[in-house]
């Protein structure tokens, strides 16, 4: 009985701990995250509750809680309230301590009532799943040193591991400070790769966290969401139903008029739109100020990096440097106000549409009038903006 009831060849106690964590890693991004948290899909009942009770068994994190923190997460991101930020509480913090700060904020009755709405609550869930989540670890316990012998205690001790690591620490920690960016998003959220096999899609984060209610993360041809396969291939079998994925926007040529139904497009695909701003108007109008001036390549970074990201996350050094260098550059000074003034249309929450309609036709009115042509293409890709369908 030391090498357990199914007596495996070395390597295969080595495959038997990658695929149960697999399973885990699976669990967590389509039934809590995707599922549960963003509401991105639905899932047949039969394969809800696999994902709930697999989880039950090999993490004993309980369901409401974890859509709560994430939730609440999205809501504060990158303030004193985020519950998970290394930008607030460091990068060493959130890496080292992640499932702990999870497990403190779910003890936190305010989080749970606010953001802990729709979750599971069954007679299961109430009388198993959450006042008894530590059996379910010792219950897998007992499952891997019965099938695996002693190696299953190594095994188990991986599962509990796996995501606290990557999970909690290198997507919480990682994900919000070191990678690339498709998106300038109102957080420092980024993409980090090549760990799609271990993480499951999570590791984009960037793309997430600019279309958080989209069920595939993916958004580039290059870049590979596993979670999002598991998913079709799920739906082929009628167990998922996806909701929303990202939207495509169609651009028109010619057409030289906004009107609401592309006012509407626009703002729900608004940091699509600035993103777009920065690498057609301010990054070639950056380039072109860089060769001019002579200025070593760390401010240069930290230039080019506060130009397009949100106030929110620029920190003074890198404001002041901003500053000096707009004062010398003119026309890109322009093309950065234009870009705070169109940014202040979107934050205009009181207006109604036909006073945001308003102020975007005669944001375009002076942004032509200005003469400088980046701007001015900008201004025909912005009246060219539509989609045939927004998401539901």
């Amino acid at each position: 009985m030391f090498y357990g009831l199914l007596d495996l060849p070395w390597w295969g106690y080595i495959v038997s701990a990658l695929i149960l964590t697999h399973i885990t890693i699976a669990s967590v991004t389509i039934f809590l995250h995707r599922h549960q948290a963003h509401r991105a899909l639905d899932l047949h009942p039969a394969i809800s509750h696999f994902f709930r009770f697999w989880l039950w068994l090999t993490t004993g994190m309980e369901t409401k809680a974890w859509a709560a923190i994430h939730r609440k997460h999205h809501a504060k991101c990158e303030t004193e309230d985020d519950p998970h930020s290394p930008q607030i509480m460091g990068l060493s913090t959130v890496l080292k301590n992640g499932a702990e700060l999870y497990r403190r904020e779910g003890k936190n009755v305010e989080t749970l009532e606010r953001y802990g709405h729709g979750t599971p609550n069954d007679w299961l869930e109430r009388n198993i799943y959450t006042p008894h989540s530590a059996k379910g670890l010792a219950i897998a316990l007992l499952l891997d040193l019965l099938l695996f012998g002693v190696p299953g205690l190594t095994i188990w001790a991986i599962q509990m591991m796996w995501i606290p690591f990557f999970a909690a620490g290198i997507i919480n920690g990682v994900g919000h400070y070191f990678g690339y960016r498709n998106f300038e998003c109102p957080d420092a959220a980024t993409n980090i790769v090549p760990w799609g096999i271990l993480i499951g899609g999570e590791e984009l984060h960037n793309n997430h966290h600019t279309y958080p209610t989209s069920a595939k993360f993916s958004v580039k041809w290059w870049e590979f969401d596993l979670g999002w396969l598991y998913i079709k291939t799920l739906s082929a079998f009628g167990l998922v139903k996806v909701k929303r994925t990202v939207p495509r926007p169609e651009i028109i040529p010619g057409k030289n008029q906004i009107n609401i139904t592309d006012l509407q497009a626009i703002i729900h695909n608004r940091i699509q739109v600035m993103t777009e701003y920065s690498k057609g108007v301010i990054l070639p109008l950056f380039k072109q100020g860089k060769e001019k001036n002579s200025i070593e390549r760390g401010v240069w970074l930290r230039i080019k990096t506060a130009l397009i990201r949100e106030n929110a996350v620029i920190d003074e050094v890198w404001r002041r440097d901003l500053e000096q260098f707009l004062e010398k550059n003119k026309t890109l000074g322009i093309v950065y106000q234009f870009r705070t003034q169109l940014q202040s249309i979107w934050d205009r929450t009181t207006a109604n549409q036909k006073e945001l309609l308003e102020a975007l036709q005669e944001w375009c009115r002076r942004a032509e009038a200005t003469g400088i042509q980046k701007l001015q293409d900008f201004v025909c890709y912005l009246k060219g903006y539509t989609i045939k369908s927004l998401p539901a």
